[in-house]
């Protein structure tokens, strides 16, 4: 039986894709900032583990406590909306250290056991920001466009060790927490020179033409897990999925 680690699960897509691979018959180690048991099957295959990945300690504690995996999923992340030129410096930073340096730190802590083993997967959770530009989420697009090209860059590192690396890409997503995990860091970030962009912008993602669901997202993520091939790019959603056949 294989086990999954996820980060990122008390809510959205991490929490869809915890669900998931617990419904396939995996064991699951579902970690979050602030451990919520009540959110999760009770299983003797699913645990739930206190992790915040910018914290080097928080993340050895993890992995000491999950032993052996098989498949990491790096989906924690936070959002930011506002116009660049009000957002500042540390907030950028703020961003950067959970949605890149976050992914990066825990893909290094896993790649000891996986190349001594000879197989794992990682699965890296960006976005579909990255295939096409969007207004007002230019550090938020920054932070995923680097993971992908971190993703691909190490996908070739790790090829001779059995090891493999994947990108799912998911779309808008109305229904999750997306927004509400930016907290005050949307403060004061739409400056009134902007507002009337803003607005409109804000009444395009009220009518979207096609939205990403979390089931979305936990499908493409088990398929990311599963697939064998060389293929790296994963979108989610029907949405992301035009975007990617734009792109192509």
């Amino acid at each position: 039986m294989k086990t999954v680690l996820i980060t990122g699960c008390s809510s959205g897509y991490g929490l869809e894709t915890a669900r998931h691979f617990h419904a396939q018959g995996w064991n699951v180690i579902a970690t979050m900032r602030v451990p919520r048991t009540d959110l999760l099957p009770r299983s003797e295959r699913m645990r739930v583990l206190s992790l915040d990945v910018t914290r080097p300690d928080s993340i050895a504690a993890a992995m000491e406590a999950s032993g052996p995996i098989d498949v990491l999923v790096n989906n924690a992340g936070i959002g930011l909306f506002g116009a660049f030129e009000a957002t500042p410096m540390a907030t950028v930073r703020e961003v950067f250290d959970t949605n890149t340096f976050g992914t990066m730190a825990m893909t290094q802590a896993v790649l000891p056991q996986f190349r001594a083993r000879r197989s794992g997967v990682v699965v890296n959770v960006t976005s579909s920001a990255v295939l096409a530009p969007m207004p007002l989420v230019a550090a938020y697009t920054a932070s995923k466009t680097a993971v992908e090209g971190f993703t691909a860059s190490l996908a070739f590192e790790l090829e001779e060790f059995g090891v493999l690396v994947k990108l799912v890409q998911p779309g808008y997503g109305p229904s999750t927490a997306f927004t509400a995990n930016t907290g005050a860091r949307l403060e004061g970030l739409i400056p009134e020179p902007y507002a009337p962009y803003a607005q409109t912008v804000f009444a395009a993602f009220t009518q979207p033409a096609a939205v990403t669901t979390e089931a979305d997202v936990a499908q493409a993520v088990w398929r990311a897990a599963n697939d064998g091939s060389p293929g790296l790019r994963f979108a989610a959603g029907a949405d992301a999925v035009a975007l990617a056949r734009t792109a192509a």
